[in-house]
């Protein structure tokens, strides 16, 4: 898909896709005149200058279909023909982005060759009959998934109504469904009624040959002539195995074929010729009806060609409209204002008419270089991050490269003269405000700042690079000259012409005078043409006629370094003697060029302008360094803002997290209590089984002692609120730890405390808020002794039974409660199985990581006894272990520790 820029305003193209499906007519109307292939010539080179293909490939990594994908690489993009199109490009472009979900394009494949194979009279394959189908399918699909879209909000409609008009032929989907099955890839039986009729036919032959054959292959095996039944086929016909010494089995029989060793014969049984004869025969009329069907599915096929054609065209323009939408989002690009002659803005200072407004615009490919460039760096340093050695003073800014450049011309200005000095940007700039009316033209968005807007032109044609020639014997003058003779003969009062170093490779004086005579002749005859140059007096132009304009790169005389920013309205300077001199030149050299100079301007009045324009660029780097500190502290104010409403909103949740999460550990204590009691019982009852009548009042008070005591480990001796109880009297400390009302009960620190107004500044992460002491609650008990506590050894004692934390150690002399000797999965240590010194290892930490004043039940079993040796020898060395009881009758295999 061949798409470029109108040639000239007097041509009228017809819309940028009806040339796929009327190639011939589009190539009359572009090759009507020589004028009109020269400018489509030229419009082609300025197209390769600009990098436009760079651009298409990058577009190309978006595309959803392979007719997109192709067609991106190969920088066959639709470019509008008018301001029209164009803005009909820039509307589906803004459509797209604004839908919320992404489109299904999965299905859609590229079916214009195999359209063109059937209409060429060649039958297609199933696999092609099915292809077409499932295009047809998914663009169905496609068309109903925007319908849902757009019925919520009408500004999806530009996407829409690309496909309105199509006709999704899905009698043709219908058809060719009913007919094929595309998941087996078979021909269904329904596809025709004779086709019916004659796999109905097969099918009962099949049956009477097959039981035909069995029952000859199990008398052969019955009278020894095969070792197991054995119905095959052989050459195309089926029949029976059987030995050769016993052939005589089947008088009459057809041989077919002989076992590679020579011992078996596979033979047709006289009885069997006949149906074999009838498969063959109803086998060729189902693939001649099979034919049959493909043939009508191929004619059916070739005759919606052009629908099919005029669907694929559709659903390109929606993957080029969806792949613009993802572009602009990878760029964080912004919609151009396509504007008409002249243009208002409103600026300080009074009323203003700009003809191009362009401000913060990057070049594309060099921003691609700067992401790339950024993900290596990244990359490559993630080791120094991870050891904490990377200087984050390294890491480039977002807007370090490239460098955004503002363009603002005025309405009337016809050319711009751009100077200043070489690797200064003056190129880059000219290809950028190229690059970003092409790709306004196509729809695309720009990465740019706020609202940009420009002039729609019909010819984009540029005088970039080296036109040198050998084989035509043009040297780089020759080469500039030639190619600026072409532009000048298919200028219109639209275009825009870009030309770089314009008059250079010549001697000076008649340089400059041809490009005088150049720009004087294009200022009445073009919407606007930029040209860069290193002649001073190109931008005395201005001064003589308002329809020119200067442009300067900007250089910074302190580093003797171009910033690539272009300064609108001024006059640069090569400062070619400022740069020898910081390279290095002998004094002399540049002592003696600076007096060429003065006698070149005796007036001084360079030099004069030289300081003033220093002057102003200090003056516009201090208001930049004061806007980039304004900056800096209106991102930290914002961050500051959007971390306290993600803590605020995040409040609610964290409540909700918290309730659910106790709930589920009381449900689980709760379970486990029960079980315990469920166990408490069947060992009352099993014991009950077995005991004299006297021992009934004694087992009873043992299992009414345990089931208490199982009761009175999970009953909570104090019930707490969520957040802790109120602080009703209390005066905070600073440096403790509270709970916040309107932080939704969250821990947060004392900062300082305000006796006066009645207020505390308390931190909760990294942000501090001034809250009433009335809002102030304290934590619960077990939450204040847990924040005593180093968090290793939180973590450690995470294991405790919850009827442990509600026993604190007393400081009297009376004995220590040690709490219920209730076993729990949580206070219970298993160690069968271990080696020794893996179960000391264990026996070990498990001690660690018993709660003070608490119940340990070291499971070590009967077998050797080692490690019921090893188990006693670590608790009555260990200095936590208060004293441990052996087993019991009631719990063999099993020594329960009493830990300090």
């Amino acid at each position: 898909m061949e798409l470029h820029a109108p040639l000239i305003s007097t041509v009228r193209s017809p819309p940028f896709l009806l040339h796929r499906r009327f190639p011939h007519r589009f190539a009359i109307s572009l090759c009507s005149t020589p004028r009109v292939t020269l400018a489509d010539s030229l419009q082609k080179e300025t197209l390769q200058t600009l990098e436009w293909p760079s651009i298409c490939r990058q577009l190309a990594a978006f595309t959803s279909t392979p007719m997109g994908l192709h067609a991106a690489r190969n920088a066959n993009i639709p470019i509008g023909r008018s301001s029209g199109e164009s803005r009909k490009l820039l509307d589906q472009t803004a459509a797209a982005l604004a839908i919320p979900v992404p489109l299904d394009f999965s299905g859609i494949e590229d079916v214009t060759g195999i359209v063109d194979v059937s209409v060429s009279g060649e039958l297609l394959s199933i696999r092609e009959i099915c292809t077409v189908r499932r295009t047809l399918k998914a663009a169905r699909e496609l068309f109903e998934q925007l319908q849902n879209i757009s019925s919520n909000h009408e500004r999806y409609t530009p996407v829409l109504e690309i496909l309105q008009k199509c006709d999704f032929l899905m009698e043709l989907e219908q058809k060719i469904n009913f007919c094929i099955d595309c998941k087996f890839s078979v021909i269904l039986d329904r596809a025709s009624e004779e086709l019916e009729i004659i796999r109905s036919e097969r099918k009962g032959n099949m049956e009477n040959l097959e039981s035909l054959l069995k029952q000859v292959s199990s008398q052969i095996f019955q009278a020894g002539g095969i070792d197991r039944p054995l119905v095959t086929t052989r050459r195309s016909r089926m029949c029976v195995g059987v030995r050769a010494s016993h052939r005589n089995l089947l008088p009459g029989g057809v041989l077919l074929n002989v076992s590679s060793s020579g011992a078996t014969y596979f033979m047709e049984p006289k009885e069997a010729v006949e149906l074999n004869n009838m498969e063959v025969r109803l086998s060729n009329h189902e693939k001649a009806e099979e034919k049959a069907i493909f043939s009508m599915l191929t004619s059916q096929i070739a005759e919606s060609k052009t629908e099919i054609k005029y669907l694929l065209d559709r659903i390109l323009e929606i993957d080029f409209a969806v792949a613009r939408a993802s572009h602009a989002r990878w760029l964080s690009a912004v919609r151009p204002n396509l504007v008409s002659k002249p243009s208002k803005c409103i600026e300080s200072g009074g009323v203003d008419y700009l003809s191009v407004n362009i401000e913060g615009i990057q070049h594309p490919l060099l921003l691609e270089a700067s992401f790339r460039a950024s993900s290596d760096f990244v990359e490559s340093n993630s080791s120094h991050s991870r050891n904490g050695t990377m200087n984050s003073e390294l890491l480039p800014g977002p807007y370090d490269f490239p460098v955004p450049i503002d363009i603002k011309i005025k309405c009337g200005t016809r050319v711009i003269v751009i100077s200043g000095p070489n690797t200064g940007g003056k190129t880059a700039s000219l290809k950028t405000l190229g690059l970003a009316s092409i790709m306004m033209k196509a729809g695309m968005y720009l990465p740019a700042k706020k609202n940009p807007s420009l002039l729609w032109f019909d010819l984009i044609l540029a005088d970039i690079g080296d036109h040198q020639s050998l084989e035509q014997s043009l040297s780089t003058f020759s080469g500039h000259l030639s190619w600026l003779w072409k532009i000048l003969e298919v200028v219109s009062e639209d275009s825009l012409i870009l030309i770089d170093e314009i008059g250079s490779g010549t001697d000076p004086s008649e340089g400059v005078a041809l490009s005088t005579s150049i720009l004087q002749y294009l200022k009445d005859r073009v919407s606007l043409a930029v040209v860069t140059t290193h002649y001073a007096d190109l931008s005395l132009m201005k001064e003589t006629d308002s329809r020119f304009e200067n442009a300067a790169m900007e250089f910074s005389l302190e580093t003797l370094q171009p910033t690539y920013r272009v300064i609108w309205g001024s006059t640069g300077e090569s400062n070619a003697l400022r740069i020898a001199e910081s390279i290095g030149f002998d004094a002399e050299i540049i002592s003696c060029a600076h007096a060429w100079v003065q006698r070149l301007m005796p007036d001084k009045m360079q030099k004069r302008k030289g300081l003033l324009y220093q002057s102003l660029m200090e003056e516009r780097s201090r208001l930049e360094a004061q806007a980039g500190r304004a900056a800096s502290l209106y991102r930290d104010v914002m961050h500051l803002y959007n971390e306290i409403q993600e803590e605020a909103v995040d409040l609610a949740q964290r409540e909700e997290l918290i309730k659910a999460t106790e709930t589920q550990l009381i449900r689980i204590e709760i379970r486990s209590g029960i079980s315990q009691i469920e166990d408490i019982v069947n060992e009352f009852e099993k014991q009950l089984r077995n005991a004299r009548t006297d021992e009934f009042n004694s087992l009873l008070k043992q299992s009414e002692s345990a089931v208490a005591s199982v009761v009175e480990a999970y009953r909570r001796t104090k019930v707490f609120p969520i957040g802790g109880t109120p602080a009703s009297s209390y005066m905070p400390q600073i440096g403790e730890k509270v709970n916040v009302k309107g932080l939704g009960y969250k821990f947060a620190t004392v900062v300082e405390v305000d006796e006066d107004d009645g207020t505390v500044l308390v931190q909760c992460g990294k942000m501090k808020v001034r809250v009433d002491i009335s809002s102030i609650c304290l934590p619960p008990p077990s939450v204040k002794d847990a924040t005593r506590n180093s968090a290793p050894h939180m973590k450690k004692t995470g294991q405790r039974s919850r009827s442990s934390r509600n026993f604190p150690k007393d400081n009297s002399d009376e004995v220590v409660s040690y709490g219920p000797v209730i076993q729990t999965s949580k206070n219970t240590v298993d160690l069968r199985g271990m080696r020794v010194d893996e179960a000391s290892r264990q026996l070990k930490l498990a001690i660690g990581a018993t709660g003070s004043n608490s119940i340990l039940f070291i499971i070590h079993g009967m077998g050797t006894g080692v490690i019921k040796e090893c188990t006693l020898e670590i608790l009555g060395k260990h200095p936590r272990v208060e004293k441990f009881e052996q087993e019991s009758p009631m719990n063999y295999g099993c020594t329960v520790a009493h830990i300090k």
